[in-house]
């Protein structure tokens, strides 16, 4: 989508001499990232919870199902969010109608049922795919082409992603959890069950501090991101609805589908049967695009290469994302029901291990950014970085091997594995997920750059499906067999990915980017689209 617009960039300096509107965007985000890993933190450990304890007694398959169909979608929805930014809202009004979406969703998984539960969750994707692929052009539309504080800029944007996702767990899961609030509940009259459903108010109160403040300080973004990038002419505002009303038309023909199967064959209706359905759907979208990409175009045999290429980082990519989400979903799993969750005897809610990323990320970022400036011309190629973090993805598990031996002979295994497979991931992280993005779109041919921004999309919604539906397999497998299989294949994949580095550089010639300049696109979301955090 486009980054930057027409619209003269705010001059006026702020903190540390960068524009004021930056740090209306830096809590902007971190609030909104307050919510929604605050409430990724208990989603899992509030499906499977017993009912009586408050939560909706699932089992792991459905669990994961949902989880793998919710992930997904918040990805997949980045897509159209971004196009009715630059066709019809404007990035402004569609940060704020997606945050007003966000807060009613967490707003509606705070009350009781079914029909509150997944209205929420529909709430919650709706409203992230309008916010997130907006607020990252926003900033980039504060700084003129080739501001050199632009790159820093980021870099203060991004720690408000970092913060919001190290405060957000601490703060919600300890409402969901924590036996302390549970009594002071029941001394104030109120069912200490329903202290999962305080834990997702948290994440409501927290996105509408977001809004609260966005809307005070708005006035310091100038002008930026208020008109739609593309409504620059009549003829593309009438092809942007048409193109809109047949979107809204296959929506509805897809809700009549499912309405129909609800009322005509209800027992097929199943969580399980819907993730299972959108997975195939998921990987026709991929089948087609790529067989669109390489059949479409008048590609040079060099071009026709680099799409090769990002095939592959997009295969790579998948299988990541599908190891290192499973934060949310298998290893939260496993930090519930098989991890010994105290600390020289001081108890801690195991949805508190969803903040140790961001504080692994905090620490270590810094020096690796300091390590790849010593590389300099030393530096690895995207496809070993990718290589680097794919190991390190699939090491995570297989060390956890072990943490499964031990918890499988009915103890509880030490915090400690847990915390070596976060260790692991996160330097798989930063090894891979800086080249991300950047990658995609250097080394697509110019004409389609913008395309690049989907496919790194399409790769990660993927990857978050592998993560929740590996869940799935949780109570089926042994657990030191569930753990080396997932492993294993990061492992297989790093390995595959290792192999092809040299072929790839005699195909290209010795280097990768062989694409014209283009202006660089800045990534959506650090965390879950391609670059750290902290970065």
């Amino acid at each position: 989508m486009t980054v930057h617009d027409s619209a003269k960039p705010m001059q006026a300096e702020g903190l540390f001499g960068h524009p004021k509107g930056l740090m209306t965007l830096f809590f902007t985000e971190m609030w909104e990232r307050f919510s929604y890993y605050g409430m990724r933190a208990i989603l899992t450990l509030f499906m499977i919870a017993p009912v009586a304890v408050g939560g909706l007694g699932f089992d792991a398959r459905t669990a994961g199902s949902i989880y793998a169909v919710y992930t997904s979608m918040v990805y997949l929805m980045a897509l159209p969010g971004g196009w009715l930014a630059d066709n019809f809202f404007g990035q402004r009004r569609s940060v704020l109608l997606g945050g007003v979406i966000i807060m009613i969703g967490h707003i509606l998984l705070a009350f009781h049922g079914l029909v509150f539960f997944y209205s929420g969750l529909l709430c919650v994707v709706l409203g992230t795919g309008l916010l997130k692929p907006n607020i990252s052009a926003i900033v980039g539309q504060l700084y003129v082409p080739g501001d050199e504080r632009r790159d820093a800029g980021f870099s203060i944007f991004y720690m408000g992603i970092n913060l919001g996702a190290f405060i957000a767990p601490l703060i919600c899961g300890w409402l969901a959890q924590s036996e302390t609030f549970r009594a002071q509940l029941a001394s104030w009259g109120i069912t200490p069950q329903n202290s999962w459903h305080f834990g997702f108010a948290a994440a409501a109160v927290g996105m509408f501090f977001g809004l609260v403040q966005y809307v005070i300080t708005g006035r310091n973004l100038g002008s930026a991101g208020l008109r739609p990038a593309n409504a620059t002419s009549p003829e593309r505002i009438a092809a942007a609805r048409s193109l809109l009303w047949r979107g809204i038309i296959l929506a509805g023909l897809l809700i009549a589908v499912v309405v129909a199967i609800a009322i005509l064959a209800p027992q097929v209706l199943t969580e399980e049967n819907i993730s299972n359905a959108f997975g195939l759907i998921l990987l026709l979208v991929v089948i087609g695009f790529f067989s669109y990409l390489f059949r479409s175009g008048d590609w040079s045999e060099q071009e026709r290469k680099r799409l090769y290429l990002i095939l592959l980082l997009f295969v790579g990519a998948a299988i990541f994302w599908g190891l290192f989400e499973q934060a949310g979903s298998t290893l939260t799993i496993f930090a519930e029901r098989n991890t010994d969750n105290s600390f020289f005897g001081w108890s801690y809610p195991s949805s508190w291990w969803q903040s140790v990323n961001a504080l692994m990320i905090i620490v270590l970022a810094p020096a690796f950014a300091w390590f790849w400036v010593k590389l300099g011309k030393r530096n690895p190629s995207s496809p070993a970085k990718f290589s680097v973090g794919l190991l390190f993805a699939g090491l995570g598990f297989i060390v956890l091997i072990g943490g499964a031996a031990f918890s499988s002979e009915g103890q509880r295994a030490s915090m400690w594995w847990l915390f070596t497979v976060y260790l692991l991931h996160t330097i798989g992280e930063l090894w891979l997920s800086p080249v991300g993005l950047s990658s995609m779109t250097k080394l697509a041919p110019a004409r389609v750059v913008g395309l690049m921004m989907g496919v790194w999309f399409l790769a990660t919604s993927v990857g978050s499906f592998i993560a929740g539906k590996a869940a799935s397999f949780y109570a089926d497998f042994e657990l030191t067999t569930l753990m080396a299989v997932i492993g294993g294949t990061g492992i297989v994949a790093g390995i595959a990915m290792a192999l092809f580095v040299k072929p790839i550089r005699r195909m290209l010639g010795g280097r990768e980017d062989l694409v014209e300049p283009v202006e660089p696109v800045e990534p959506v979301d650090p965390i879950e689209h391609g670059v750290p955090k902290s970065s």
